[in-house]
């Protein structure tokens, strides 16, 4: 299946933090609007997130834990960051 590619324009979505990550945005939801063809990498680059990553931070892109950072976004995505979980 080949991926969706990007045409010209402007999507909108919804980025998700959650525990230690909204604290550090200071908010727990943001709506931007991004060009067509933006990359989840993109996004994690634009936050400054890539050492959050390495220390355990998942992405889930419409609730779905995704692997791969040049997935291109959609419009009406949701991209949420989640901070690593302990058990106990």
């Amino acid at each position: 299946m080949d991926p969706i590619q990007p045409s010209e324009g402007a999507i909108k979505v919804k980025v998700l933090f959650f525990g230690p990550l909204a604290e550090l945005m200071n908010q727990k939801v943001i709506e931007l609007s991004l060009l067509n063809g933006t990359t989840i990498n993109q996004l994690v680059e634009r936050f400054d997130l890539n050492k959050y990553l390495s220390q355990g931070v998942l992405i889930a892109l419409n609730g779905e834990v995704v692997t791969n950072l040049e997935e291109y976004l959609q419009d009406t995505s949701e991209i949420a960051f989640l901070p690593p979980v302990s058990g106990g």
